[in-house]
């Protein structure tokens, strides 16, 4: 959950320094020396790059949280293995002491009874 909302957070950063660029841009292209028409035409142009440029990074972005996650899941998948291997040699151990109790108890119990 605590994934969603990071990303949440992130995606809204990222659109506002996105959009943040592009009003700076028009505003610093608007008060330039040129004709209205030029003007428009490269705040056109930055934009599309800069939508070009965005969109690469969020791919990039994704891809690396799918790697991470992918890392992630291998890492705990295999941190389970070995929880299971680990349990089932305390297992083995525990099973392993039941039975030579049990084995010393009834030499014990043989024991009493030969001396009776």
């Amino acid at each position: 959950m605590a994934y969603k909302d990071d990303n949440n957070s992130f995606s809204k950063s990222f659109v506002s320094f996105v959009a943040g660029g592009l009003i700076g841009a028009g505003v610093a292209l608007l008060y330039a020396p040129q004709s209205g028409e030029r003007t428009r035409q490269e705040i056109r142009e930055k934009a599309e790059r800069t939508i070009i440029k965005a969109q690469k990074i969020e791919e990039e972005i994704k891809d690396s949280l799918n790697q991470l996650m992918g890392d992630i899941r291998s890492k705990v998948n295999l941190l389970i293995e070995e929880g299971k291997d680990i349990a089932e040699d305390k297992k083995r151990e525990i099973l392993e002491a039941i039975e030579a109790g049990k084995k010393v108890l009834e030499e014990q119990k043989d024991r009493l009874q030969k001396k009776r």
